[in-house]
Parts: C-alpha cells; sequence; structure tokens
C-alpha cells in the first residue's frame, strides 16, 4: 500500500468528485463519478445499491480513480491526483458514509439519503498501490 501525502489527503477529503474505473467482464473500462473520503489510509465511496461497478470489483478488484483538484499550477495546468488501487467490496454501511461525506458535497446541514430507511447498500474501501497525476503528491508541482 502507497503511503498518501497530506495533500493527496486533502484532495480526497475536499469536496472534489472522483472519477472511478472499473472493468467491464470483457475488460472495457467502466467510469462512475462518486462521493469520495478516508477512512484511516484507505479511500472509501458509498452506493446503495449492487451497481455494476460493484459486481465488476467483486470479479476484479483493480480499479483507478482521478480526482480534479481545481487548482492551476504555475504552468497553467489543473492538478489532479490518481489513484491506482485495490477495491475491496464490504456490505452495509452505505447510508452512514453517504450521510457523512453529504456533509462535505452538499453541506454541512445536509443529511443523505433523501429517504427512509434506506438500504444498507456498498462501502468501497480502495487501498492505494500507486498514486501520480500533477501536483505536489507526485513529488514536483
Amino acid at each position: 500500500m502507497a503511503a498518501l501525502t497530506d495533500e493527496a489527503r486533502s484532495v480526497i477529503t475536499g469536496g472534489n468528485l472522483g472519477h472511478l474505473v472499473t472493468l467491464n467482464p470483457d475488460g472495457s473500462p467502466q467510469a462512475s463519478v462518486v462521493w469520495i473520503g478516508l477512512d484511516g489510509d484507505a479511500i472509501v465511496t458509498a452506493h446503495l445499491a449492487e451497481y455494476q461497478k460493484i459486481r465488476n470489483i467483486r470479479r476484479d478488484p483493480r480499479v483507478v480513480l482521478t480526482i480534479e483538484t481545481g487548482v492551476l499550477n504555475a504552468a497553467g495546468m489543473t492538478e489532479y491526483l490518481i489513484v491506482h488501487g485495490t477495491a475491496t467490496v464490504n456490505d452495509g454501511g452505505a447510508p452512514a458514509l453517504l450521510n457523512r461525506l453529504a456533509k462535505v458535497y452538499l453541506g454541512p446541514d445536509a443529511t443523505y439519503p433523501p429517504m427512509p430507511n434506506p438500504p444498507e447498500g456498498y462501502v468501497l474501501s480502495i487501498s492505494v498501490d500507486r498514486v501520480g497525476g500533477i501536483g505536489p503528491w507526485t513529488g514536483g508541482h
């Protein structure tokens, strides 16, 4: 597992949407926009149903997550973080994680999901294998 720098951790917890790429059964990529957070050193996302990304990860746990920061570096390039990782599907816990992430993405008073008795869903836990992109997390700017 690769260590996340403080700068990378700030990107992950800063309310930036993640673009999660998993592999379909035929090897083609499947991309989803996801809310992201941290649980210790793992990146976490929550999902109320067993969507294609969940089925893909159960079969092949390799994932890539990209995150744009909205920050322009000195060269005028938008900084972005790329995480190559290995994901684990955990049954249950999605409503609690979604509610925690809603405070980041929607505002401090937000509650989510917006339904009574939501399904327990799934939490994806991504262990970081490698980090790249453009930003201080790569050792350069």
